[in-house]
């Protein structure tokens, strides 16, 4: 597979610090969990659907200043980091089912439920369906914003 002259070590490598970020918080979140903290703030401190927006951003301006491609290396990054995200919250959620252990990913007020099958096919599906489509218009828009306002510097020029 190669987008636009990058294959996917590419693009992993591109992406690994924004990888890595998005497994941190996860993992802040399930030790915050486990430590009892309130659900408030775990939710709100420790999010990883917020973090991958986040990252989603900074992929695009990888993308663009790093001169790393173009809307199909956007999207394809996209892809990689909702497939992230969601692998991580169906880990969880596998967590919870087999050890009886109830973490936020499968607390009903936060969409778990009784089925976590149910759960896990909802984000497989609709979480990186939608999530992808989503996050690649809006990357998509602001790398066309970006080219259109900054320019990325050639190769060669120095800022």
């Amino acid at each position: 597979m190669n987008i636009s002259g990058h294959g996917l070590k590419d693009h992993l490598r591109l992406l690994a610090p924004l990888i890595v970020l998005i497994a941190a918080v996860w993992v802040l979140r399930m030790v915050l969990d486990f430590a009892g903290a309130p659900h408030i703030v775990i939710h709100l401190g420790a999010s990883v659907t917020l973090i991958t927006a986040i990252s989603l951003l900074a992929a695009v301006l990888l993308v663009h200043f790093k001169r790393f491609g173009g809307y199909a290396n956007v999207v394809f990054a996209v892809f990689l980091l909702i497939l992230w995200e969601n692998f991580l919250i169906v880990l969880a959620i596998t967590f919870s089912a087999f050890t009886g252990f109830q973490t936020i990913y499968t607390a009903p007020q936060y969409g778990g439920s009784s089925y976590p099958g149910r759960h896990i096919l909802g984000h497989l599906t609709f979480g990186l369906g939608f999530g992808t489509l989503f996050g690649a218009a809006m990357d998509c828009l602001l790398l066309w914003v970006l080219r259109l306002l900054v320019p990325a510097a050639k190769a060669g020029e120095s800022s």
